[in-house]
């Protein structure tokens, strides 16, 4: 009896160290900020960062490229949580594929990185509209962004009250590798609403708790500071500033903006690189100025995150633009979210950009330099020929439900009818009575192509008469086509990508103004849209053999390709085109990146194996070649569909190549 009582009063001693060790071992996992330093377990912490953005990388190649930034020296990934991604629609939720944010967290969990979440609900970051749900947009009374506005703070805490039960497990404290979520982002260069910054961080406590540590992100200068941090609330100001500031100074202005001892020295975005434009050369910074300042910070004991430690793409109809000094001088953003990073946007880090950094932080820290990644393996599947499938006026492809189109005495804005990107085709009618006439559009938003037809003629093949842009001019002269009847007015209006910083970011898309001919207004408007839906939704195109009346319920499909109707279908420059390629891959193991070529070719938007790669622009550049990952290609038949907006290539090719650094467009 009494050597089983002695059994049992040790089994009860073990079982209580365990739940000691245990609990002790929870206690130890934390992380916060004391004396102006991180503290991760206990132990002083450098942040040595770097964003890497889950939506820029289609997820077969998440690892890889975390490894890439793991072999750089970094020990956290920075990364954005874009609203639209998520949210497509209201209440319609999405958290796989590109948006499987979860798998992404604790992929880098499983390969050592921690993480810095930046929920937003504004993100910046070159996406279309910041990050915002373009659904929003169509909101009437018309909401006020990033504002204290009752109706947007609703909506912001129902994207929370879904995004925040997924992101909690996932804390530090809670075995997770999350150690700080940003709020908003660069709000100091937009406003100065305090209410709207408290609400989010008693929204983001409410889920988080109160030992996460919360962060904002403003530039470095007392004003962006002043407006943007909310110390307060005991949350976190990190600053940003350009590469080549001296930081320091910076540094010590931060610390007036955060409480005593909590101020650790942190750039959250130390730029690597910078953005590029449609129509701009391609933006480059020098690698040995860029590590020669990320030294002057890590070696001192500050910490840094690098903006972008790894670009990636601009997939789908996802990348955003900016603006000069008001809403037209407008510029778009390229396909390519290279960024000029360490970590090339197809993953290649033999660079000397990657190679002076690693060696920066590796002198500073004393991160280990492990042996370099080897690059990802391309192929040059050469020439593919395409043909012309059809003309935009031949055929609606089956990539929005005609019962989706609408009238209106007035112009509807995309997002009025549910068109989010993408296309909308505008269809009226005039009387044309002079030799030639004035078009006015006032307000579009972004690009228009205009045609003309006779009203009693076929919808076929309208007489393209010119574009009418939102950067420049906003009235186009017009010929008299001698219609004996009315003419039939058609203006194809291109979303190229919404505002994502400043001022101007409530940025709807379309026809945004009454449109007049000869100073007289048209009305009784017809609105055809053609969405292509990005990622991985993409339909199928079914060709269909009219333009669908706006009350049809049925449409007529062509089953095949019908080669004498396209024969006998007259051909008119700068008319919008559907083209096909095809090329065959033996084997899983030849499926590999790539690079499509558009030399030669305009303006639109390609397809491969119904994902879409993005806008190609060679008329304009500087971007010539879009990235085509491995992952997308298939063994066997593989698809590429052009929408071709002005003309294709006279050759009818395109050149599938390894090489992704030549350049195009007038500028070059």
């Amino acid at each position: 009896m009494a050597s089983g009582g002695a059994f049992r009063n040790l089994r009860l001693a073990v079982l209580c160290l365990a739940l000691t060790s245990s609990v002790g071992g929870e206690a130890s996992r934390r992380f916060w900020i004391e004396n102006d330093t991180f503290m991760k377990d206990g132990a002083p912490f450098q942040i040595v960062g770097g964003d890497v953005h889950y939506f820029r990388i289609v997820p077969e190649y998440w690892k890889d490229r975390l490894l890439r930034a793991k072999a750089l020296g970094l020990n956290t990934i920075q990364t954005y949580v874009p609203w639209n991604l998520h949210e497509p629609e209201p209440q319609s939720w999405e958290f796989n594929g590109f948006a499987d944010l979860e798998s992404y967290l604790r992929l880098a969990q499983e390969l050592g990185m921690l993480v810095m979440l930046r929920v937003g609900p504004y993100i910046c970051g070159e996406w279309d509209l910041g990050g915002f749900p373009p659904w929003l947009l169509a909101i009437e009374p018309a909401l006020k962004l990033r504002s204290s506005d009752s109706t947007y703070l609703s909506l912001v805490g129902r994207w929370w009250g879904v995004l925040f039960p997924k992101v909690a497990p996932l804390l530090y404290s809670n075995g997770g590798p999350v150690i700080m979520v940003q709020i908003e982002n660069e709000f100091g260069s937009f406003g100065d609403d305090k209410n709207y910054l408290h609400y989010l961080v008693q929204l983001a406590r409410r889920y988080l708790g109160d030992d996460i540590v919360l962060y904002t992100t403003d530039g470095g200068a007392m004003g962006n500071l002043k407006n943007g941090s909310i110390s307060q609330d005991d949350v976190f100001a990190a600053v940003d500033f350009e590469t080549g500031s001296n930081p320091w100074p910076i540094f010590r202005l931060q610390k007036k903006y955060n409480l005593p001892g909590k101020s650790a020295p942190l750039s959250s975005e130390f730029y690597t690189g910078w953005l590029t434009h449609w129509g701009e050369s391609m933006a480059t910074t020098d690698a040995t100025s860029t590590a020669k300042s990320l030294k002057t910070i890590l070696c001192r004991n500050g910490s840094a995150v690098l903006y972008m430690a790894h670009g990636g793409t601009n997939f789908g109809f996802y990348s955003g633009a900016n603006t000069g000094q008001d809403e037209s001088d407008y510029k778009p953003d390229l396909t390519s979210y290279d960024y000029d990073a360490p970590i090339k946007e197809h993953g290649d880090v033999h660079n000397s950009k990657y190679k002076a950094l690693r060696r920066v932080i590796h002198e500073c820290i004393g991160s280990p330099l492990h042996p370099l990644p080897s690059d990802i393996e391309k192929a040059n599947y050469g020439l593919v020929k395409l043909q012309k499938v059809t003309s935009l006026f031949d055929i609606i492809a089956n990539i929005s439900d005609p019962l989706r189109c609408a009238v209106s005495e007035h112009p509807l804005y995309m997002e009025q009818i549910g068109q989010m990107f993408g296309f909308l085709l505008y269809m009226s009618e005039y009387q044309g009575k002079l030799p030639s006439s004035i078009l006015s559009i006032p307000k579009v938003h972004d690009r228009a192509q205009v045609f003309l037809s006779c009203s009693t003629d076929s919808v076929r093949n309208p007489r393209y008469v010119g574009v009418i842009e939102r950067w420049s001019s906003k009235t186009l002269e017009i010929p008299n086509l001698g219609c004996s009847a009315n003419t039939s007015l058609y203006i194809l209006v291109e979303n190229m990508g919404r505002i994502n910083y400043g001022a101007y970011i409530f940025d709807r898309k379309g026809i945004l103004s009454p449109i007049q001919i000869d100073g007289v207004t048209l009305h009784h408007w017809k609105m055809y849209p053609l969405t292509f839906n990005s990622l991985d939704n993409l339909p199928k195109l079914q060709l269909i053999t009219q333009m669908p009346d706006v009350r049809a319920s049925k449409v007529s499909v062509i089953h095949g390709h019908s080669e004498k109707k396209f024969q006998e279908s007259s051909f008119y420059l700068n008319e919008p085109e559907f083209y096909e390629g095809h090329f065959h891959i033996d084997s899983e193991s030849e499926m590999k990146d790539t690079f499509i070529s558009f030399r030669g070719w305009n303006k639109g938007v390609v397809f491969v194996n119904n994902f879409n790669i993005g806008r190609f622009w060679p008329a304009r550049g500087p971007q010539c070649a879009l990235y085509v990952p491995g992952p997308i290609l298939r063994p066997g038949d593989n698809v590429i569909v052009i929408f071709e907006l002005h003309g294709p290539n006279p050759e009818l090719t395109v050149n599938l190549v390894t090489d992704p650094d030549f350049t195009c467009g007038p500028k070059q």
